[in-house]
């Protein structure tokens, strides 16, 4: 099985911020990691105007737009559920990679690295240390019972990341 991490903290707390440093480091150290990222605003990463998009559109269900660089698909579920963590995980090509991070899930019952961040409007009393928060980055000293990392250091995020890794 391959391992699922989640960045997971409130809204403008620095997720994408630190995925933004995380991922090339990782990638420096050998690693291949994927990306799952939940959003609660409406998306679309296709292009209106674009063929794809307008094929799409007009009522395909799966379009796969692909070209010698990337390939993306993109399901409609206009009345399904929250897309289901493991479903999408499980979607993914785990041949070519060694970890999924998640950016966001922070309820699903997976491993994750909370973060906290001073001045963002949240308190150390609103955050929820359970049993799957294998450490906290943070910009300040708190006491969390888990490993307390610090967020400005992706160095040291990697290192423990990489370690876990090692571990399963």
């Amino acid at each position: 099985m391959i391992p699922v991490l989640a960045i997971a903290a409130w809204s403008d707390t620095g997720k994408t911020t630190l995925l933004k440093a995380l991922i090339p480091e990782l990638c420096a150290r050998g690693l291949r990691p994927g990306l799952i990222k939940h959003t609660h605003h409406q998306m679309d990463v296709d292009t209106p105007g674009k063929d794809s998009y307008e094929l799409r559109k007009a009522g395909a269900a799966q379009t796969i737009v692909a070209s010698s660089q990337r390939w993306a698909l993109m399901t409609e579920t206009p009345k399904a559920e929250e897309p289901d963590l493991s479903y999408l995980v499980s979607r993914m090509d785990h041949s070519t990679l060694d970890l999924v991070l998640v950016e966001g899930f922070k309820h699903e019952a997976i491993a994750k690295i909370m973060l906290f961040r001073e001045g963002t409007g949240h308190t150390l009393d609103e955050l929820v240390i359970d049993e799957h928060v294998i450490a906290v980055a943070s910009d300040v000293e708190i006491q969390a019972g888990v490993p307390l990392l610090d967020i400005n250091d992706i160095s040291k995020i990697a290192d423990f990341i990489q370690q876990r890794i090692a571990k399963q």
